[in-house]
């Protein structure tokens, strides 16, 4: 017998207490045998990375151009209430976006103001290993993907993303939008379901850059294929010095920072 949505988060709440209380339920959440069955192989020609140029992205300053043109494009709600804010790019400070990782001999002044930050498509990205449903997976190309509609929010995801890149809907997200500006090319979300940054994966698929990328004037994101010689990024990390947030934990990120 198939069980809907509802019934299902129903099924999980009334067995928690048991599950909780052993080891089995992370077992089986966070089986990496399993997830390895379901993992396409890399692809030997194309990983997607983002590169943010720090100094010119503080030269910006109050700039919010790529959240903007981000949200507006993915319809992302505008929630105030910090708790519920769904967020796919936004701004931190240098300190809470390398905590413990903090470049030792950066310039002073890089560590004072606010950049972005988003989803680091992590070539060995946690948040995959743990969705009991696949609901969000790794691609080929290395964009890491999420189905809002096998979404069942159990936001185990959210627990194990070290970047904190992914939001809950706690309510409805259509009631914050407007809907004379509402994108209709891009589907809005329903309540309980997770969402993040995609890197843009349906502009991607018709030749367009990331709407981030487009939106920067200063050119302080830098989008492209890691894995070819000749592209910018690649260009770049050879002249630039770059860092990584958390990369110690192992997830390698593909989002690079240049200092």
């Amino acid at each position: 017998m198939s069980l809907n949505r509802k019934e299902f988060l129903k099924k999980a709440w009334d067995t928690g207490v048991v599950l909780f209380g052993s080891s089995a339920l992370f077992e089986v959440i966070a089986a990496d045998n399993a997830v390895a069955q379901n993992r396409p192989e890399a692809s030997k020609t194309i990983q997607w990375a983002m590169l943010v140029d720090i100094p010119k992205c503080l030269k910006a300053g109050d700039c919010t151009d790529c959240i903007k043109a981000c949200h507006k494009v993915h319809n992302v709600p505008l929630i105030a209430d910090k708790k519920r804010e769904i967020k796919w790019i936004w701004k931190e400070y240098y300190d809470n976006a390398f905590p413990g990782d903090v470049y030792e001999y950066a310039r002073e002044d890089l560590k004072k103001g606010e950049m972005i930050v988003l989803c680091n498509h992590c070539v060995n990205p946690p948040c995959v290993r743990v969705c009991p449903t696949y609901a969000t997976w790794r691609r080929n190309d290395g964009i890491v993907m999420m189905d809002m509609h096998r979404c069942i929010g159990c936001r185990y995801c959210m627990a194990a993303c070290p970047y904190g890149s992914r939001s809950f809907n706690w309510s409805d997200p259509k009631k914050f939008l407007n809907e004379k500006a509402i994108n209709p090319d891009y589907p809005t979300r329903a309540k309980g379901v997770v969402e993040k940054c995609t890197f843009c994966d349906e502009r991607l698929g018709r030749g367009l850059l990331p709407a981030c990328v487009v939106s920067c004037k200063d050119r302080a994101l830098i989008f492209g294929n890691i894995k070819d010689p000749a592209s910018d990024v690649r260009k770049l990390l050879k002249k630039r010095f770059a860092i990584r947030r958390k990369a110690s934990l192992g997830t390698e990120p593909q989002v690079y920072y240049l200092l």
